[in-house]
């Protein structure tokens, strides 16, 4: 199944909204938008796009009603969600879907690409988990999950960068939370009692800061505590 989603806000409206496959788009605020699967998706070979264009002056709120759950299809194990997202000057982003749980023997991609004016205000986050482990001697009932997630403000680069679940690259954890913020003048910090850390972000001339804080552990609540002590911390002084 391919499942096409576009989502377009613009300042003084309601967000504009075209879906097809299995994903449907409901709005539940001013300028807030939830997603909610009308179908079993994603199974093996499905492939889920989705669009997000926030114009000048407008904001947007984007969340799931539910967990995303990746399984494996008779013939197929692979599936394929990609984000690809503008913010133009003066808007605002809020992207945080609820985890993506991949089943035993699934292999589940996200491809995110976030394109930011330099004016503009992003905050885009993703939690990802592995389900039961079922071992085999190939291994080849594990699940698998790789994230990539790229920024770019006018034409800096200023981010690109992925991690795996399950996989030969694999981190060795079982769930992954992460936050990507723009603007975020913080500096980078490390958590001194777990895999979790900020990173301060390249800074191209007349672009200001940004950070990504990730978190690493067993289980995807887990990860978003570790995810949100640093990423929820105050600005420093």
């Amino acid at each position: 199944m391919h499942t096409e989603i576009a989502i377009v806000a613009r300042a003084g409206r309601s967000p504009r909204v075209i879906a097809s496959g299995g994903l449907a788009v409901r709005q539940t605020g001013i300028d807030t938008v939830h997603l909610i699967s009308t179908a079993a998706t994603p199974l093996g070979g499905d492939t889920i796009h989705m669009r997000v264009v926030v114009e000048a002056g407008a904001s947007l709120h984007v969340e799931t009603v539910a967990a995303t759950l990746a399984l494996p299809a008779r013939h197929r194990i692979d599936s394929t969600m990609t984000w690809t997202i503008e913010v133009a000057d003066n808007a605002r982003l809020f992207l945080n879907p609820q985890p993506t749980v991949v089943a035993a023997g699934a292999d589940h991609r996200t491809v995110t690409s976030v394109a930011a004016a330099a004016t503009s205000t992003v905050i885009v986050a993703e939690h990802a988990q592995l389900g039961r482990l079922e071992e085999t001697p190939d291994n080849a009932s594990r699940a698998r999950w790789r994230g990539s997630l790229r920024l770019d403000v006018g034409d800096a680069p200023i981010l690109r960068h992925q991690l795996a679940l399950g996989g030969p690259d694999s981190s060795g954890h079982r769930a992954v939370s992460s936050v990507l913020r723009y603007p975020d003048e913080r500096p980078g910090d490390v958590s001194p009692h777990a895999y979790a850390a900020r990173l301060e972000l390249p800074r191209p001339a007349g672009v200001v800061g940004a950070t990504l804080t990730s978190g690493l552990a067993s289980s995807a609540r887990a990860a978003r505590l570790l995810c949100d002590e640093l990423d929820l911390a105050p600005t420093a002084v």
